[in-house]
């Protein structure tokens, strides 16, 4: 899959393409089914599949103090959408110049992207006031499918019922609405270093949105990349508890604020019970599995240390159950 930033000023010479446009964020079941019917359409046709994403979000452009937690970064959504048979990813920055493109401007710029099939969900408009819609598509002389909602136990499956789920830890419900369980992958960056003092040394992984998700103390597997490939745990450095799936290392995970130390940014911080070495620069995939509790404020670092071992014992206990 090719990712294309698009400029207003430069519109990249394309193939005729069948088109979806959406935020993607979380690639969930819903999302994944509109992709089959675009690569489907696209196959059948004689098009190039793509996908028009945004970034920033909008929500988060109108509401940056404030922004909706965020599902996926743009990487973990080309991952997906790459995964998906997808051709090209374009990426539209999402500013006050594009935010004021009327129905007909956006249609215009469709044209100019050789746009000949726009593969829709049922709610999708465009324009600036939202006032553009499948219809007004068809009547410039897009070809356009659009796809009912798809369901899960009778609910609507959307970002906004998958984001609900995490943010009570319910992975369980997250899973079936994704199709596989949730993760976050980010760089390893040097963080406060606090964990060393409390004999629980920490990966600081990059989050690259505003807010996540999900929050609080979850088991996890990780897996280790460097430039795209995976990694062999045994080359990275010594010992580690085995995770559930093949190759990675089981893990205390905590995402959260940090109140026990002061912390006012949001912070993804793993724990590799038993391994010892150097992962700055690598990119790890926390895949979480079992939600423990939310993040607790302790009164000192002693406190913290405490909470941290026993989070880490129970989380070894419910890891050796599993089996």
């Amino acid at each position: 899959m090719k990712t294309i930033h698009l400029l207003p000023q430069h519109i990249p010479s394309l193939p005729d393409l069948a088109l979806t446009i959406g935020n993607y964020d979380g690639v969930h079941l819903g999302h994944q089914a509109l992709i089959d019917l675009l690569t489907t359409t696209a196959t059948k046709e004689g098009l190039a599949s793509a996908v028009m994403v945004f970034e920033p979000q909008p929500r988060e452009f109108f509401s940056p103090d404030d922004p909706p937690a965020r599902l996926s970064s743009l990487a973990e959504k080309t991952e997906q959408l790459g995964k998906l048979g997808v051709d090209y990813l374009l990426v539209a920055s999402f500013d006050e110049a594009f935010r004021a493109l009327s129905a007909e401007a956006f249609m215009d710029l469709l044209n100019r992207l050789n746009v000949r099939k726009l593969v829709l969900g049922d709610d999708f408009r465009f324009g600036q006031g939202r006032v553009g819609d499948a219809s007004l598509l068809q009547q410039a002389g897009f070809g356009v499918l659009s796809l009912d909602s798809i369901n899960v136990d009778g609910r609507r499956v959307s970002s906004s019922l998958l984001r609900a789920a995490l943010a009570v830890g319910d992975l369980t419900t997250a899973k079936q609405l994704l199709g596989r369980d949730y993760a976050i992958t980010g760089e390893v960056v040097h963080g406060d270093k606090i964990g060393r003092t409390l004999d629980f040394p920490t990966a600081n992984v990059a989050l690259s949105r505003i807010r996540p998700a999900l929050h609080g103390v979850l088991a996890a597997d990780v897996i280790a990349y460097r430039d795209g490939k995976r990694l062999a745990w045994q080359t990275l450095g010594v010992g580690g508890v085995a995770g559930l799936a093949a190759g990675s290392l089981f893990a205390a995970a905590n995402i959260g604020l940090r109140p026990a130390v002061g912390g006012s940014d949001w912070r993804l911080e793993v724990y590799l019970p038993e391994f010892v070495g150097n992962l700055y620069g690598l990119q790890l995939q926390v895949v979480f599995l079992h939600y423990l509790h939310g993040e607790r404020h302790y009164s000192s670092l002693d406190e913290l240390k405490q909470g941290i071992a026993q989070d880490v014992k129970e989380l070894l206990v419910w890891r050796a159950a599993i089996g």
